[in-house]
Protein backbone atom coordinates (compact mmCIF):
# COMPACT_ATOMS: atom_id res chain seq x y z
CA UNK A 1 0.00 0.00 0.00
CA UNK A 2 0.90 3.44 -0.78
CA UNK A 3 0.33 6.40 1.60
CA UNK A 4 1.06 10.04 0.05
CA UNK A 5 0.69 12.22 3.91
CA UNK A 6 0.77 15.67 3.49
CA UNK A 7 1.50 18.59 5.92
CA UNK A 8 3.30 21.80 6.02
CA UNK A 9 6.91 21.21 7.70
CA UNK A 10 8.88 17.90 8.71
CA UNK A 11 12.22 17.16 9.93
CA UNK A 12 15.23 19.21 9.05
CA UNK A 13 13.14 22.44 8.77
CA UNK A 14 11.16 22.14 12.12
CA UNK A 15 10.40 20.52 14.87
CA UNK A 16 7.33 19.95 16.61
CA UNK A 17 4.31 17.50 17.97
CA UNK A 18 2.49 17.22 14.42
CA UNK A 19 6.23 16.34 13.35
CA UNK A 20 6.64 13.88 15.69
CA UNK A 21 3.42 11.97 14.86
CA UNK A 22 4.45 11.98 11.48
CA UNK A 23 8.56 10.13 12.07
CA UNK A 24 5.95 8.06 14.59
CA UNK A 25 3.35 7.17 12.32
CA UNK A 26 5.05 6.37 8.96
CA UNK A 27 8.08 4.37 10.97
CA UNK A 28 5.39 2.11 12.07
CA UNK A 29 3.33 2.09 9.28
CA UNK A 30 6.73 1.01 6.84
CA UNK A 31 7.10 -1.75 9.17
CA UNK A 32 3.61 -2.94 8.28
CA UNK A 33 4.80 -2.87 4.58
CA UNK A 34 3.44 0.46 3.92
CA UNK A 35 5.71 2.68 1.55
CA UNK A 36 5.28 6.06 2.44
CA UNK A 37 6.17 9.56 0.95
CA UNK A 38 5.32 13.48 2.87
CA UNK A 39 4.57 16.43 0.73
CA UNK A 40 5.48 19.31 2.36
CA UNK A 41 6.71 23.06 2.30
CA UNK A 42 9.99 24.31 3.35
CA UNK A 43 11.95 27.30 2.92
CA UNK A 44 14.48 26.35 0.29
CA UNK A 45 13.94 22.78 -0.78
CA UNK A 46 17.18 21.99 -1.61
CA UNK A 47 17.28 18.82 -1.94
CA UNK A 48 14.06 18.86 -3.25
CA UNK A 49 13.21 14.64 -2.20
CA UNK A 50 15.10 13.33 0.99
CA UNK A 51 15.22 9.73 1.44
CA UNK A 52 14.25 8.97 5.28
CA UNK A 53 14.03 5.27 6.54
CA UNK A 54 10.27 5.99 7.64
CA UNK A 55 9.45 7.82 4.35
CA UNK A 56 10.44 9.94 1.49
CA UNK A 57 10.15 13.63 1.32
CA UNK A 58 8.60 15.53 -1.56
CA UNK A 59 9.31 19.23 -1.09
CA UNK A 60 8.39 22.24 -2.66
CA UNK A 61 9.64 25.69 -1.62
CA UNK A 62 7.15 27.88 -0.42
CA UNK A 63 6.96 31.55 -2.00
CA UNK A 64 4.45 33.11 0.97
CA UNK A 65 3.54 32.38 4.55
CA UNK A 66 1.01 33.89 6.31
CA UNK A 67 -0.27 33.37 9.91
CA UNK A 68 1.97 30.19 9.81
CA UNK A 69 0.49 28.77 6.62
CA UNK A 70 3.09 28.49 4.06
CA UNK A 71 1.85 28.39 0.15
CA UNK A 72 3.73 28.30 -2.69
CA UNK A 73 2.32 28.86 -6.56
CA UNK A 74 4.31 26.01 -8.12
CA UNK A 75 2.71 23.14 -5.73
CA UNK A 76 0.22 21.84 -7.37
CA UNK A 77 2.07 19.99 -10.53
CA UNK A 78 4.11 18.80 -7.67
CA UNK A 79 1.20 17.58 -5.86
CA UNK A 80 -0.39 16.26 -8.78
CA UNK A 81 2.54 13.91 -9.85
CA UNK A 82 2.61 12.45 -6.56
CA UNK A 83 -1.50 11.65 -6.14
CA UNK A 84 -0.61 9.67 -9.61
CA UNK A 85 1.63 7.42 -7.42
CA UNK A 86 -0.51 7.43 -4.14
CA UNK A 87 -3.26 4.90 -2.97
CA UNK A 88 -4.49 7.23 0.23
CA UNK A 89 -3.90 10.54 0.58
CA UNK A 90 -3.43 11.32 4.68
CA UNK A 91 -3.79 15.09 5.66
CA UNK A 92 -2.29 16.59 8.67
CA UNK A 93 -5.32 19.39 9.64
CA UNK A 94 -4.79 22.41 9.85
CA UNK A 95 -3.01 23.69 6.58
CA UNK A 96 -5.47 25.57 4.89
CA UNK A 97 -3.32 25.50 2.02
CA UNK A 98 -4.06 21.81 1.56
CA UNK A 99 -7.51 22.13 1.95
CA UNK A 100 -6.74 24.18 -1.34
CA UNK A 101 -4.50 21.66 -3.10
CA UNK A 102 -7.10 19.28 -2.04
CA UNK A 103 -9.85 20.75 -4.44
CA UNK A 104 -7.43 22.19 -7.48
CA UNK A 105 -6.23 18.75 -8.07
CA UNK A 106 -9.60 16.86 -8.05
CA UNK A 107 -8.10 14.78 -5.71
CA UNK A 108 -9.81 11.07 -6.83
CA UNK A 109 -8.39 9.18 -4.03
CA UNK A 110 -9.33 8.09 -0.92
CA UNK A 111 -8.32 10.21 1.66
CA UNK A 112 -8.18 10.54 5.54
CA UNK A 113 -7.77 13.99 7.44
CA UNK A 114 -6.28 13.63 11.20
CA UNK A 115 -7.74 16.78 12.81
CA UNK A 116 -4.88 17.62 15.32
CA UNK A 117 -6.23 20.89 16.20
CA UNK A 118 -8.74 24.24 16.06
CA UNK A 119 -7.84 27.14 14.32
CA UNK A 120 -7.22 28.79 17.77
CA UNK A 121 -4.93 32.21 17.29
CA UNK A 122 -5.97 33.30 13.97
CA UNK A 123 -9.61 34.34 14.54
CA UNK A 124 -9.69 37.09 12.33
CA UNK A 125 -8.46 34.68 9.36
CA UNK A 126 -10.73 31.92 10.56
CA UNK A 127 -13.78 33.87 9.45
CA UNK A 128 -12.66 34.04 5.64
CA UNK A 129 -11.29 30.48 6.15
CA UNK A 130 -14.45 28.75 7.39
CA UNK A 131 -16.37 27.96 4.46
CA UNK A 132 -13.12 26.42 2.90
CA UNK A 133 -12.61 24.19 6.14
CA UNK A 134 -15.74 23.04 6.47
CA UNK A 135 -16.27 22.05 2.43
CA UNK A 136 -13.10 20.36 3.00
CA UNK A 137 -13.70 18.19 6.16
CA UNK A 138 -16.88 17.62 4.65
CA UNK A 139 -15.58 16.12 1.27
CA UNK A 140 -12.83 13.57 2.48
CA UNK A 141 -13.56 10.17 3.02
CA UNK A 142 -12.98 9.83 7.01
CA UNK A 143 -12.07 12.43 9.70
CA UNK A 144 -10.26 11.74 13.07
CA UNK A 145 -9.78 12.97 15.80
CA UNK A 146 -6.66 12.17 18.25
CA UNK A 147 -9.18 11.85 21.39
CA UNK A 148 -12.66 11.61 22.39
CA UNK A 149 -12.00 14.70 24.95
CA UNK A 150 -11.01 17.29 21.68
CA UNK A 151 -14.03 15.63 19.41
CA UNK A 152 -16.79 16.48 22.05
CA UNK A 153 -15.34 19.92 22.66
CA UNK A 154 -14.18 20.98 19.41
CA UNK A 155 -16.50 23.54 18.18
CA UNK A 156 -15.89 22.68 14.78
CA UNK A 157 -15.78 18.47 15.04
CA UNK A 158 -19.09 18.92 17.22
CA UNK A 159 -20.83 20.31 14.67
CA UNK A 160 -19.31 18.56 11.22
CA UNK A 161 -22.62 16.59 11.30
CA UNK A 162 -20.60 12.89 10.16
CA UNK A 163 -19.42 10.42 12.25
CA UNK A 164 -15.46 11.05 12.99
CA UNK A 165 -13.39 8.30 14.16
CA UNK A 166 -10.82 8.76 17.13
CA UNK A 167 -7.14 7.35 16.57
CA UNK A 168 -4.95 8.37 19.41
CA UNK A 169 -1.37 9.77 18.92
CA UNK A 170 1.18 7.46 19.35
CA UNK A 171 5.03 7.04 20.58
CA UNK A 172 7.39 4.37 20.06
CA UNK A 173 9.29 4.11 23.54
CA UNK A 174 11.84 1.06 22.03
CA UNK A 175 13.11 3.94 19.84
CA UNK A 176 13.80 6.41 21.89
CA UNK A 177 17.42 7.05 23.14
CA UNK A 178 18.90 5.51 26.76
CA UNK A 179 20.35 7.39 28.91
CA UNK A 180 24.26 6.39 29.96
CA UNK A 181 25.04 5.61 33.68
CA UNK A 182 27.82 9.17 32.56
CA UNK A 183 24.55 11.03 31.91
CA UNK A 184 22.61 9.97 34.60
CA UNK A 185 25.30 10.73 36.89
CA UNK A 186 25.78 14.07 35.39
CA UNK A 187 22.50 14.87 35.61
CA UNK A 188 21.87 14.01 39.09
CA UNK A 189 24.84 15.95 40.33
CA UNK A 190 23.96 18.94 38.81
CA UNK A 191 20.23 18.68 39.68
CA UNK A 192 19.76 15.84 42.11
CA UNK A 193 16.77 13.67 41.72
CA UNK A 194 13.14 13.54 42.29
CA UNK A 195 12.31 17.08 40.63
CA UNK A 196 9.18 18.23 38.36
CA UNK A 197 10.06 18.51 34.95
CA UNK A 198 8.89 20.17 31.81
CA UNK A 199 10.08 19.14 28.53
CA UNK A 200 8.87 21.01 25.27
CA UNK A 201 9.33 24.38 23.16
CA UNK A 202 8.11 27.31 25.16
CA UNK A 203 5.63 28.49 23.30
CA UNK A 204 3.03 31.09 24.55
CA UNK A 205 0.44 27.93 25.03
CA UNK A 206 2.68 26.30 27.13
CA UNK A 207 1.49 27.73 30.13
CA UNK A 208 4.68 28.09 31.85
CA UNK A 209 4.39 31.55 33.27
CA UNK A 210 1.95 29.52 35.64
CA UNK A 211 4.68 26.99 36.71
CA UNK A 212 7.23 29.80 37.44
CA UNK A 213 4.58 31.59 39.59
CA UNK A 214 3.16 28.10 41.09
CA UNK A 215 7.21 27.53 41.94
CA UNK A 216 6.83 30.68 45.09
CA UNK A 217 4.84 27.84 46.76
CA UNK A 218 6.93 24.67 46.16
CA UNK A 219 10.38 24.22 47.75
CA UNK A 220 11.64 21.39 45.19
CA UNK A 221 14.00 21.61 41.79
CA UNK A 222 11.78 22.42 38.83
CA UNK A 223 13.45 21.93 35.67
CA UNK A 224 12.26 23.26 32.29
CA UNK A 225 13.98 21.91 28.99
CA UNK A 226 13.86 23.56 25.59
CA UNK A 227 13.80 26.67 24.19
CA UNK A 228 11.93 29.11 22.54
CA UNK A 229 9.94 32.67 21.96
CA UNK A 230 9.50 32.55 25.75
CA UNK A 231 12.38 31.55 27.10
CA UNK A 232 13.52 35.13 27.98
CA UNK A 233 10.51 36.59 29.46
CA UNK A 234 10.44 33.12 31.31
CA UNK A 235 13.91 33.32 32.78
CA UNK A 236 13.42 36.99 33.72
CA UNK A 237 10.14 36.07 35.69
CA UNK A 238 11.75 33.51 37.45
CA UNK A 239 14.88 35.96 38.43
CA UNK A 240 12.44 38.60 39.44
CA UNK A 241 10.75 35.96 42.18
CA UNK A 242 14.01 35.14 43.07
CA UNK A 243 13.09 31.82 42.02
CA UNK A 244 16.50 29.32 42.30
CA UNK A 245 15.09 26.47 42.31
CA UNK A 246 13.74 26.98 38.65
CA UNK A 247 16.24 25.63 36.43
CA UNK A 248 16.54 26.38 32.50
CA UNK A 249 18.56 24.03 30.80
CA UNK A 250 18.01 24.65 27.30
CA UNK A 251 17.27 22.42 24.55
CA UNK A 252 18.75 19.01 25.37
CA UNK A 253 19.87 15.92 22.98
CA UNK A 254 17.53 12.50 23.54
CA UNK A 255 20.00 10.88 25.57
CA UNK A 256 19.54 14.10 27.91
CA UNK A 257 16.04 13.77 27.68
CA UNK A 258 16.20 10.27 28.50
CA UNK A 259 17.94 10.96 31.98
CA UNK A 260 15.96 13.86 32.54
CA UNK A 261 12.66 11.40 32.15
CA UNK A 262 14.58 8.77 34.43
CA UNK A 263 15.74 11.13 37.36
CA UNK A 264 12.44 13.25 37.56
CA UNK A 265 9.47 12.52 40.35
CA UNK A 266 6.90 13.91 38.27
CA UNK A 267 5.92 15.89 34.41
CA UNK A 268 4.07 18.96 34.59
CA UNK A 269 2.22 19.64 31.37
CA UNK A 270 0.57 23.24 32.39
CA UNK A 271 -0.50 24.06 28.70
CA UNK A 272 -3.40 26.60 29.22
CA UNK A 273 -5.33 27.42 25.88
CA UNK A 274 -6.56 24.75 22.89
CA UNK A 275 -3.83 25.42 20.69
CA UNK A 276 -2.40 21.85 22.84
CA UNK A 277 -5.12 19.80 21.78
CA UNK A 278 -2.79 16.41 22.36
CA UNK A 279 0.47 16.78 24.54
CA UNK A 280 3.31 14.41 23.14
CA UNK A 281 5.62 15.20 25.66
CA UNK A 282 2.44 13.80 28.08
CA UNK A 283 2.80 10.59 26.15
CA UNK A 284 6.37 10.85 26.35
CA UNK A 285 6.03 11.15 30.29
CA UNK A 286 3.51 8.73 30.41
CA UNK A 287 5.78 5.97 28.88
CA UNK A 288 8.36 6.37 31.49
CA UNK A 289 6.40 5.95 34.03
CA UNK A 290 6.20 9.35 35.90
CA UNK A 291 2.88 11.15 37.00
CA UNK A 292 1.44 13.89 35.44
CA UNK A 293 0.33 17.50 36.11
CA UNK A 294 -1.78 18.84 33.41
CA UNK A 295 -4.71 21.38 32.81
CA UNK A 296 -8.33 20.84 32.31
CA UNK A 297 -8.83 22.72 28.71
CA UNK A 298 -10.94 20.13 27.42
CA UNK A 299 -8.55 18.46 24.68
CA UNK A 300 -6.27 15.58 24.71
CA UNK A 301 -3.94 16.43 27.82
CA UNK A 302 -6.91 15.19 30.14
CA UNK A 303 -7.16 11.50 28.09
CA UNK A 304 -3.56 10.92 28.04
CA UNK A 305 -3.42 11.91 31.53
CA UNK A 306 -6.45 10.72 33.01
CA UNK A 307 -6.76 12.86 36.65
CA UNK A 308 -7.07 10.48 39.81
CA UNK A 309 -5.42 7.60 37.76
CA UNK A 310 -2.12 8.53 35.87
CA UNK A 311 -1.73 11.88 37.64
CA UNK A 312 -3.40 15.11 38.72
CA UNK A 313 -5.50 18.18 36.84
CA UNK A 314 -6.26 22.00 37.61
CA UNK A 315 -7.36 24.36 36.35
CA UNK A 316 -5.89 26.59 33.81
CA UNK A 317 -3.47 29.38 34.76
CA UNK A 318 -4.50 29.10 38.47
CA UNK A 319 -0.54 28.80 40.29
CA UNK A 320 -1.84 27.91 43.61
CA UNK A 321 -3.89 24.83 42.18
CA UNK A 322 -0.64 24.18 40.56
CA UNK A 323 1.35 24.62 43.45
CA UNK A 324 -1.29 22.36 45.49
CA UNK A 325 -1.09 19.42 42.87
CA UNK A 326 3.04 19.25 43.14
CA UNK A 327 2.53 19.56 46.72
CA UNK A 328 0.29 16.72 46.81
CA UNK A 329 2.62 14.82 44.77
CA UNK A 330 5.61 15.61 47.05
CA UNK A 331 3.61 15.02 50.63
CA UNK A 332 2.44 11.04 49.17
CA UNK A 333 5.19 8.88 47.72
CA UNK A 334 2.98 6.03 47.23
CA UNK A 335 0.50 7.18 45.56
CA UNK A 336 2.97 9.16 43.32
CA UNK A 337 4.43 5.81 42.47
CA UNK A 338 1.21 4.34 41.51
CA UNK A 339 -0.13 7.19 40.00
CA UNK A 340 3.53 6.77 37.57
CA UNK A 341 3.30 2.67 36.93
CA UNK A 342 -0.65 3.41 36.26
CA UNK A 343 0.50 5.85 33.52
CA UNK A 344 2.97 3.10 32.05
CA UNK A 345 0.82 0.72 32.23
CA UNK A 346 -1.97 3.45 29.80
CA UNK A 347 0.83 4.07 27.50
CA UNK A 348 0.99 0.80 26.75
CA UNK A 349 -2.69 0.66 26.28
CA UNK A 350 -2.94 3.37 24.35
CA UNK A 351 -0.78 5.54 23.16
CA UNK A 352 2.28 3.35 21.65
CA UNK A 353 3.11 4.16 17.91
CA UNK A 354 2.17 0.32 16.99
CA UNK A 355 -1.06 0.97 18.33
CA UNK A 356 -1.95 4.34 16.25
CA UNK A 357 -0.24 2.61 12.92
CA UNK A 358 -2.22 -0.63 12.81
CA UNK A 359 -5.77 1.52 13.46
CA UNK A 360 -4.61 3.78 10.91
CA UNK A 361 -3.44 0.74 8.16
CA UNK A 362 -7.12 -1.09 9.16
CA UNK A 363 -8.87 2.43 7.93
CA UNK A 364 -6.43 2.86 5.01
CA UNK A 365 -7.18 -0.92 4.25
CA UNK A 366 -11.06 -0.53 3.98
CA UNK A 367 -10.99 3.31 2.37
CA UNK A 368 -9.21 0.94 -0.52
CA UNK A 369 -11.19 -1.89 -0.38
CA UNK A 370 -14.31 0.05 -0.83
Amino acid sequence: MRVLHVYKTYYPDTIGGVEQVLFQLTKSLAALGVENRLFVLSPDAQPDVIERSEVKIIRCRYTLQMASTPMALWALPVFRAQLQWADVVHYQFPWPFADLLHFMAGVRRPSVVTYQSDVVRQTLLLGIYRPLMRRFLRSVDRVVATSPNYLNTSPVLSTLGRVVDVIPNGLDAKSQSQASTEKLSFWQHRLGSGFFLFVGVLRYYKGLHTLVAAARHVRKTIVIAGDGPEYRALVAQAKALDLNHVKFIGQVSDEDKAALFQLALAFVFPSHVRSEAFGMSLVEAASYGLPMISCEIGTGTTFVNLPGETGLAVPPEDPEALAIAMQALLSDPNRTSLMGQAAKQRYARKFTANVMASRYFALYRELVES
